[in-house]
């Protein structure tokens, strides 16, 4: 599969993703098996202590997993995620995630997931692990 596919796939996904497209999240760079986004932290984002919720850094590191691993153009859904936070966001810093293919077979995959600063520091690191959809088949008749 090449670029051009993977983007179109990525564009697709993305157009029916409300969630991410509410969070402001944009996408920056495709390729099959990676991809870039980006989000900047609003204040209604933050948490009590004035930085940026976790919830939030899951969420934009969750879509740049999603959108790599559904850019082959095959529906995929996490099967299982985990995330360490490594530094605080502060309000109005834009964060970059990438996406990484580490394995992929025709129906499991695993995905490393930075998220970083603009100056490159990491804020966070996050793997997720997908399995191929199943369609539910129909009930025999």
């Amino acid at each position: 599969m090449g670029t051009d596919a993977a983007r179109g796939a990525v564009q697709t996904l993305y157009a029916r993703d409300l969630a991410a497209q509410a969070l402001g999240i944009e996408i920056l760079d495709v390729a099959p098996g990676a991809v870039r986004v980006a989000m900047v932290v609003r204040p209604d984002m933050l948490n009590g202590h004035g930085t940026c919720h976790g919830g939030m850094l899951f969420a934009l590191a969750d879509t740049a997993f999603a959108l790599a691993c559904n850019s082959y153009g095959e529906a995929m859904v996490a099967a299982g995620a985990s995330i360490e936070f490594l530094a605080a966001a502060a309000r109005g810093e834009r964060l970059i995630a990438t996406a990484n293919e580490t394995s992929r077979t025709a129906r499991h995959g695993i995905y490393d997931v930075a998220v970083a600063r603009t100056s490159g520091e990491l804020v966070a690191h996050f793997r997720g692990r997908c399995a191929r959809l199943r369609v539910p088949s129909s009930p025999p008749a």
